[in-house]
């Protein structure tokens, strides 16, 4: 990464964030929803901005499930 091994990068140093969202978000909220999420890791734990990865994994409606029912029977 960016030049060094993996082998001498600092484990604690390169934090992976795993967002899960309901598909239908546009490009604009995913950014907004990377940045916060830098963010906050770049503050709560003091990682290198450069270290920190965000991926966002878009459910769609019909495997997504609230109070026994699926987000699309209950329109969201």
């Amino acid at each position: 990464m960016g030049g060094e091994t993996v082998d001498t990068l600092d484990d604690t140093a390169l934090p992976f964030a795993q967002i899960f969202l309901i598909e239908g978000r546009s490009e604009e909220q995913k950014r907004a929803v990377i940045e916060s999420v830098t963010q906050a890791l770049e503050d709560a734990v003091g990682a290198a901005r450069q270290a920190i990865r965000v991926w966002i994994q878009e459910v769609p409606k019909t495997n997504w499930g609230i109070a026994g029912k699926t987000a699309k029977d209950l329109g969201r």
